[in-house]
């Protein structure tokens, strides 16, 4: 018997549901990005399933929540098209070019590029506009030498909030707010938080490309995107510093939460990867179903692994790619066994408690 390529894990609220009634479409109010730059590259088979079937024809409110890659994954939902949306994100993501030693002016070009192209000439109005899929960016507002854009003074503002946030993961707000760009009205949930200072700001028009922007703008690597209209002056960075993988409340209300992700293991935040005992908090993945890639499936990609950004540095540009491409082209294994458990309704035991993912975090 072929090994699964897909994982699924479900908190105990989650868990009792779908056992109950099956994987259903309705069920879910909150679609979950994370960061991780080309990690999403596994997914992608799987967010053209979920974009253009499973959520299809949607008439219900869905919460999208998603910081850096995540945020521009899941923007791709407000698009009057999702699944070209994706696609060119793919496509175009997958083919970026640098020369041999790119600056923050390179790759920061390159970035609004691709935002330019994802979005094309509507798809912001489109995002900020949509009647049912209500897109929420995380990007960080950063202060003190954090802001800078002197490589020493962020180094040395990046190394403070670093060990800050080893002592005590709320020290990070002394650098970073957490800032929420929303179409339509915020996420009751995400207006409610109170682990950092967080600040909601609507979606417009005129927003959503620096929105973008300063979601994925890792330190040291893009620049820092500053005056985006509607917000709090200042300079905003990634969203993945403060929420690399989530740990907060996704839904507040009684509809669950479906969160593809490229691991089955969580780092609260971007710092949080190197300190293996700061997980999130299980309370707040009750009501949250995980669908992951297995290991088995991750051992058969070239090279035994999903991709990441240090394939930038470590490969030539035809050996990326042509990697690349066959992740994307095997990630539709993962959409295909979804869409199967979705529609046979069988294979629910599969689904393991989320605790056992928590515990390997």
């Amino acid at each position: 018997m072929p090994a699964h390529a897909l994982d699924l894990y479900a908190g105990p609220t989650a868990l009792r549901r779908l056992q109950r009634e099956g994987i259903r479409a309705d069920s879910f109010g909150t679609l979950v990005g994370a960061s991780g730059g080309p990690k999403w590259f596994v997914l992608y088979g799987l967010d053209r399933y979920l974009f253009g079937e499973f959520f299809a024809g949607r008439e219900k409110p869905l919460v999208t929540l998603g910081s850096s890659a995540g945020a521009w994954r899941l923007s791709c939902m407000g698009l009057a098209d999702p699944l070209a949306g994706i696609d060119r994100l793919a496509r175009y993501y997958a083919a970026q070019q640098y020369s041999s030693k790119p600056d923050l002016e390179e790759i920061s070009h390159e970035a609004e590029k691709l935002v330019n192209i994802v979005l094309g000439e509507n798809g912001a109005r489109e995002i900020a506009g949509h009647p049912v899929v209500q897109v929420h960016i995380i990007a960080d507002r950063v202060r003190g030498l954090v802001a800078s854009e002197q490589r020493s003074a962020l180094l040395a503002g990046l190394g403070l909030s670093a060990f800050a946030n080893m002592l005590n993961r709320r020290y990070l707000g002394r650098w970073f707010q957490r800032v929420v760009f929303h179409a339509g009205s915020p996420a009751p949930a995400m207006a409610a938080l109170k682990d950092f200072d967080t600040r909601c700001v609507r979606l417009t028009e005129g927003n959503v490309r620096k929105a973008l922007l300063a979601s994925g703008a890792i330190p040291l690597v893009l620049k820092g995107v500053a005056d985006i209209p509607g917000a709090p002056p200042g300079v905003y960075r990634d969203g993945g510093i403060t929420d690399y993988h989530f740990d907060l409340p996704f839904q507040s209300g009684e509809e669950l939460v479906l969160y593809p992700h490229f691991y089955s293991r969580f780092s609260p935040g971007w710092f949080d990867k190197s300190l293996p005992w700061r997980k999130p908090h299980a309370t707040h993945y009750h009501n949250v179903l995980v669908l992951a890639p297995s290991r088995e499936f991750v051992r058969s990609l070239p090279y035994g692994k999903i991709p990441d950004r240090q394939d930038f540095s470590r490969m030539d540009f035809e050996t990326r790619y042509a990697y690349w491409q066959q992740v994307l082209q095997e990630s539709a294994r993962l959409g295909e066994e979804f869409a199967q458990l979705v529609r046979s309704g069988e294979g629910l035991e599969r689904i393991r408690p989320l605790r056992e993912a928590m515990r390997g975090s």
